[in-house]
């Protein structure tokens, strides 16, 4: 029996969300690859065909739908080989938190315009000095009557470049505990002091916009603060549960993608008169990824069930996230390796996915973190 029990209604969106891929975004993915973004009307045409923030209740514009559709869509945007259009990223790792500790204002004011794609989020922790440290940030938050004002610089912000909101961690300069400084501010594109950077040039998820943001004297108003005063850091803890679960869902699609396309490949190359699938080496080499690919897949539909129950998976989501990840990484590098020669080239689809598997590693927390996280709640 299948660990996930999928309806109907859950196929038929998958077969919809699929349709619509192959129909709208991969065949614009190479000029959205060269251009380093995705246009804004692609994330227009997933928000009008409910595609984006499934999870909104109906009040805020949404359909209120289970935690499934958000997996769906992650995996279907692994088979279309580009990172450029970030669903996953807005829908089900910034968004929660304005649905989750958003005042009703802030809620009515933006959730609306999340789900139907005219409101693209990015959310701002990472800072040049400050990675994983989240308690060590640097920028700040000045109360000044009815407004903050913030101060500082963040980087590797994906969706930085088209973002409309940035949820922004910040800290107050004069509380001593670094945990109850933090706080989190809701910054609109286009207010006096926030600057949106350069695009940063990386090795791989090239059609990902990701960038710098500035912020100098940049003023919001009191009301943009997201959660009580002193919530911030303990507010981002709560919710890396599911962010790290979904970068083990991306990162079993794309090791099941890369797995799809490297058998195919090997089906159809020849070498010495028969097709590479027919060699010993070959055999085992396909058998041995894809045994890792469906344990991978086993344990991460284990969690997905239990999170979607409620429970407080910290520790495993954590091992998940890690092993996930190096996992892809290591099914990516072999892939190439029988590829041979044309995986090298950027006309076969196994090259951008090596490449863009990569910082899945280093991401949502890095895999060395992932393990100290396991290592401090089993009492190692």
């Amino acid at each position: 029996m299948d660990i996930i029990q999928y309806s109907e209604e859950h196929r038929i969106f998958r077969e919809s969300l699929r349709k619509y891929l192959e129909r709208e975004v991969i065949p614009n993915v190479e000029e959205w690859e060269e251009a380093g973004i995705v246009p804004r009307s692609a994330w227009k045409g997933m928000g009008e065909q409910g595609f984006l923030c499934m999870q909104v209740p109906e009040e805020y514009g949404g359909v209120g739908a289970d935690f499934l559709y958000s997996v769906i869509v992650t995996e279907e945007l692994c088979r279309t080989n580009h990172t450029g259009l970030a669903a996953s990223l807005h829908s089900d790792i910034v968004v929660p938190y304005i649905l989750a500790f958003g005042a009703e204002a802030q809620k009515k004011k933006y959730l609306p315009g999340c789900v139907s794609g005219d409101i693209i989020t990015a959310i701002a922790m990472t800072e040049p000095n400050t990675g994983s440290d989240l308690a060590a940030i640097r920028t700040t938050a000045f109360e000044d009557g009815d407004s903050f004002i913030i101060n500082g610089q963040k980087t590797f912000i994906s969706n930085g470049i088209n973002c409309d909101l940035v949820i922004v961690a910040a800290r107050d300069p004069s509380q001593s505990n670094p945990h109850a400084a933090v706080d989190l501010f809701l910054v609109e594109a286009g207010t006096p002091g926030f600057e949106k950077g350069r695009r940063i040039k990386k090795v791989g998820w090239h059609s990902q916009d990701t960038a710098e943001l500035y912020f100098t004297d940049c003023r919001i108003p009191r009301t943009n603060r997201l959660g009580e005063k002193g919530t911030g850091f303990l507010n981002l803890m709560l919710k890396l549960q599911q962010e790290r679960l979904v970068c083990a869902i991306g990162a079993v699609g794309a090791a099941e993608y890369i797995m799809e396309i490297t058998t195919q490949y090997c089906k159809q190359r020849s070498a010495f008169g028969r097709p590479l699938s027919k060699f010993q080496h070959t055999q085992f080499e396909l058998v041995e990824m894809m045994t890792e690919v469906r344990l991978g897949r086993t344990f991460l539909d284990k969690l997905i069930v239990e999170h979607m129950e409620g429970k407080n998976i910290v520790v495993d989501v954590s091992m998940a996230k890690y092993w996930t990840t190096d996992m892809a990484c290591r099914v990516a590098d072999r892939g190439l390796q029988l590829f041979g020669g044309y995986g090298y080239c950027e006309e076969y689809p196994i090259a951008r996915a090596w490449r863009d598997t990569r910082v899945m590693r280093i991401f949502a927390g890095t895999n060395e973190i992932m393990k100290g996280v396991a290592a401090r709640f089993l009492g190692l």
